[in-house]
């Protein structure tokens, strides 16, 4: 069992890519703003009330997935409202199975950020549009997270289109295993 844990900042195609990994690769995507919308729906982002419906939800997903030996994508973008160490729980409940977390970093140019942002497939997800208010939560230090595990791959999403990575994330994956 494999979790594709694919992570970066805001705008930096993690919906995208995952949609296209799960394409090429018939696994099930599990986009970390569908727990972010749920917990959205009844509370105010970042309260305490909100951080526990959102981490009860990633739990019960990864506890799940481990259980029945389901792999799946799953996007995360690291920011401060999420506590460290629950994602060292996430990876111990795949682990604690014998599965194995992947990790892809995706980075991407500040200006490209900004332009994404925009974009109008954001919205349905509620993701942050404004690049007022990003630049101001980047200042305030909103988007600052300890290093997470060493990643499979890095990829930088100015460089290739969302197939494009999704392929060489493929790549990666069966390079490891042999």
């Amino acid at each position: 069992m494999q979790v594709i844990f694919i992570h970066g900042p805001a705008a930096s195609g993690k919906h995208t890519i995952g949609l296209q990994l799960s394409r090429l690769t018939g696994l099930p995507l599990f986009h970390n703003h569908l727990a972010v919308d749920t917990a959205l729906s009844l509370f105010e982002f970042g309260t305490q009330e909100f951080k526990n419906v959102r981490a009860s939800i990633w739990r019960t997903v990864f506890q799940e997935a481990a259980r029945s030996s389901r792999s799946f994508i799953f996007t995360f973008h690291p920011e401060a409202s999420v506590e460290p160490a629950l994602i060292a729980e996430l990876v111990d409940l795949i682990e604690a199975v014998g599965g194995t977390v992947l990790f892809v970093e995706l980075i991407c140019a500040d200006e490209a950020i900004l332009e994404r942002l925009g974009n109008p497939s954001r919205e349905k997800f509620r993701k942050l549009t404004d690049p007022n208010l990003y630049k101001r939560l980047e200042n305030e230090g909103a988007f600052r997270f300890p290093p997470l595990p060493k990643p499979l791959l890095r990829i930088n999403t100015n460089e290739l289109t969302p197939e494009a990575a999704a392929k060489r994330i493929v790549q990666a994956i069966e390079n490891g295993r042999q």
